[in-house]
C-alpha cells in the first residue's frame, strides 16, 4: 500500500478494503432482511448496498458530500447528517456504515438519528474496531506518522469509536443493543494473497477472541420511556375458601362425634 493517506471509498478498493467490504455486505444483508417498515435510510458509504436485501418501499441513499461516477447516481439525496431533511419519528430504520468515524460531531449525527426514527426503529452501525491488530497498526502507525516515517493501514478517516464506548451512547439516547458481531481477524497485511493465507483466523477468531475482530456491526432499537406493549391482562384466579375433601372430613368426624355421645 502507497504511502499516500487516502479516504475511506478509496480504501475500499484495496484489498484489505475489499475483505472488509464483503464481510459487512453479509452482515447487513442478513440484519435489514426482516425488518420490516415504510422508509429507510443508509448514511453514507455507497460502495456497500445495505438497504439491497430490505423489503421497505422506499429507501434511500444520502451522503454528505457530492460524490463522483456511479456514486452520484445511487445517491438520493446530499445532507449534513447532523442535520437530515426528515420530520421526527419518520423512518423505520436507519444505516450508519462507518459514519459516525467519519462524521466531525458523532454525538450530533447519534442525536440525529434517534430524532428522526420511530418508536421501535432500528438503527445499524458498524465501525473500525480500536481493540483489534488493525486497530493497534493503525495507532504504531500514527506515531511513527509524527515521527516523520511510516504509513497508515486504514483510512485516515477521523476517530475510531470503540465499541463499548458507542454502546454507552446509544444506551444515553435510549436505544437498546439487539446485536452486536465482530469480524475480519486475519492480521493487516495488504496483499490479496497475505489475506488469503490467513483465512483460517476469521474461523478461530470469531470462536476464541471475538470482541478482537478489526470491525464491530451492531443492531439497536429505539425504545420510547413510558411507553410498553400491552399483553393480555391475565387475573389470577383466587383460591376456594375451602376444599370438598377436608368439608367431608370434618363432617364425617362430626358424625362420631355424636354417636358417642
Amino acid at each position: 500500500m502507497s504511502g499516500q493517506i487516502i479516504g475511506l471509498q478509496e480504501w475500499f478498493e484495496t484489498p484489505p478494503g475489499r475483505y472488509l467490504l464483503g464481510w459487512e455486505q453479509a452482515r447487513f444483508d442478513e440484519a435489514v432482511a426482516d425488518i420490516f417498515g415504510y422508509h429507510a435510510l443508509q448514511l453514507g458509504l455507497p460502495a456497500l448496498a445495505g438497504l439491497q436485501n430490505n423489503r421497505m418501499p422506499h429507501r434511500w441513499l444520502a451522503s454528505d458530500a457530492s460524490l463522483p461516477g456511479p456514486a452520484a447516481a445511487r445517491t438520493a439525496l446530499v445532507t449534513d447528517f447532523a442535520a437530515l431533511p426528515f420530520a421526527e419519528g419518520s423512518l423505520d430504520l436507519v444505516l450508519l456504515p462507518h459514519a459516525l468515524e467519519l462524521s466531525p460531531d458523532p454525538h450530533a449525527t447519534l442525536r440525529e438519528v434517534e430524532r428522526v426514527l420511530v418508536p421501535e426503529g432500528r438503527v445499524v452501525v458498524c465501525g473500525f474496531n480500536p481493540a483489534s491488530l488493525w486497530g493497534m497498526r493503525q495507532r504504531r502507525a500514527r506515531l511513527y506518522r509524527r515521527l516523520g516515517f511510516g504509513e497508515l493501514y486504514l483510512p485516515d478517516a477521523g476517530e475510531f469509536i470503540g465499541f463499548w464506548r458507542l454502546r454507552d451512547w446509544l444506551k444515553l439516547l435510549s436505544f437498546e443493543v439487539e446485536s452486536v458481531r465482530f469480524g475480519c481477524y486475519r492480521p493487516s497485511v495488504a496483499s490479496e494473497a497475505w489475506l488469503n493465507r490467513f483465512e483460517w483466523m476469521d474461523r478461530a477468531g470469531e470462536r476464541w477472541w471475538s470482541i478482537f475482530g478489526g470491525v464491530y456491526f451492531m443492531v439497536a432499537v429505539k425504545r420510547v420511556r413510558g411507553m410498553r406493549l400491552l399483553g393480555a391482562n391475565w387475573k389470577p384466579v383466587k383460591a376456594r375458601a375451602s376444599a370438598p375433601v377436608p368439608v367431608a372430613n370434618r363432617q364425617h368426624r362430626a358424625g362420631h362425634g355424636h354417636d358417642a355421645g
